[in-house]
């Protein structure tokens, strides 16, 4: 099989242009399709195509999702998207860019719902799924011929069609045979697109810039343009000795990268790095009293996150954003894991207080390196955090059967 048609699901052995069935031109063809079984599905324009799927009067509208004037886009719609807005734009400059678009403020428990019913339909293909967010996962469909009736590339073309029909809402797949390549060959045709990448993989990525490589962010792209580093493929052309003599371990994943390797598995229980709540003001705050008021809730919602997930960590990380939008983070590690408001709260506190003095326009609180709370010293001891934790679990409990308001803990867990 070379060829497969996305409107009626006709095979070819030859790599057709036109479907000989229905003579669709929606042809997903290579050479390789027959054996590549990694992909990354990535849902096109989440939140905004959930409220234009809940709203048509909005089809042909530019929409924002996200909300207040010193709020940022969650995501917009791709007519947005043609006027220069973009994800975590200031809202402002969005409205500016495009001043006729609909802003919507999310709503997370619709995005949740649709994102249960997209993935469900994955997960009945295999249960080798690696979801990175709400809208895209990687998937592993190794082995799965058999029982689901063809190749992975037919799943997934028979997959997209269903997602679309059920839902209301499309994705775009890339298949390859690795993570890496499958996420890159899912940005190459949004949206409602189906590509592959195969042997192809280092002359296509070679005139990419570096900054397509994964953990190449601004200040290490910067950094490689300035050693002479500015595509893949200058990256490929080098010797991997001085790579690592220049970046480490990273330097030779670098080189693997750009030559289209990559080893890592689809794990569905793969290690979250972090967690975080955060929130922007609608108006500066400059004092301690009004910036920890702001803090306080968010540690609340993390923490029982946290705890809901069956999860804790060491280190704590508070970001600020000052007026002229650059960001302030700062970390801290402490002597056990944590998964409670208290104990986020009095290390965001100590953390913050170095830094007043200015007007901030948003601040946040955020859990790096979380990992299964079972075994953590907190759950074994009667520590200062283990009471707490039974406090908080407790009032947990009795807001999610009176609800939110039942309990109003405030800053009543002095620290």
């Amino acid at each position: 099989m070379k060829s497969i048609c996305r409107d009626c699901l006709t095979t070819a052995d030859a790599l057709v242009e036109r479907c000989p069935t229905c003579d669709s031109r929606r042809i997903v063809r290579h050479d390789e399709l027959s054996t590549l079984s990694i992909a990354h599905l990535d849902c096109d324009a989440f939140y905004a195509s959930v409220e234009k799927r809940d709203r048509p009067e909005l089809r042909d509208r530019p929409v924002i999702v996200g909300g207040g004037k010193r709020g940022v886009v969650s995501t917009c719609c791709y007519v947005a998207r043609q006027y220069g807005v973009h994800s975590a734009m200031p809202m402002f400059k969005a409205l500016k860019a495009c001043p006729e678009a609909v802003v919507i403020k999310a709503d997370f428990s619709k995005y949740v719902a649709a994102s249960e019913a997209i993935f469900g339909a994955v997960r009945e293909l295999t249960p080798l799924v690696q979801t990175l967010s709400l809208d895209e996962a990687w998937i592993d469909l190794a082995g799965t011929e058999r029982l689901n009736g063809g190749p992975p590339a037919f799943q997934l073309v028979r997959l997209q069609k269903r997602i679309e029909d059920e839902t209301g809402l499309t994705v775009s797949i890339g298949l390859a045979p690795n993570r890496f390549l499958a996420k890159v060959a899912s940005e190459l045709d949004k949206p409602r697109g189906f590509s592959v990448i195969g042997a192809e993989a280092q002359a296509l990525l070679a005139p990419k810039p570096v900054a397509i490589l994964p953990g190449v962010g601004p200040v290490f792209r910067k950094t490689l343009q300035s050693d002479g580093y500015a595509t893949v493929g200058d990256l490929a052309a080098a010797d991997p000795r001085d790579l690592i003599k220049r970046y480490g371990e990273t330097g030779l994943r670098l080189h693997d990268l750009a030559h289209g390797r990559d080893a890592r598995a689809v794990r569905p229980e793969h290690e979250r790095k972090g967690m975080s709540a955060e929130t922007t003001f609608n108006e500066d705050l400059t004092s301690a009293a009004d910036l920890e008021a702001e803090l306080w809730p968010l540690c609340e919602k993390l923490a029982s996150k946290a705890r809901r997930d069956g999860v804790a960590s060491r280190v704590i990380v508070l970001k600020l954003r000052r007026t002229d939008f650059k960001i302030v983070t700062r970390r801290v590690s402490l002597a056990e894991p944590v998964q409670t408001a208290r104990a986020l709260f009095a290390a965001g506190r100590d953390l913050l207080a170095p830094e007043l003095g200015r007007p901030y326009r948003l601040i946040g609180i955020g859990m790096g390196e979380v990992h299964d709370a079972l075994g953590a010293p907190s759950a074994l001891f009667d520590s200062p955090e283990a009471k707490t934790l039974k406090t908080e679990t407790a009032i947990d409990r009795l807001r999610a059967k009176f609800g939110a308001g039942a309990v109003v803990a405030g800053r009543a867990l002095k620290t």
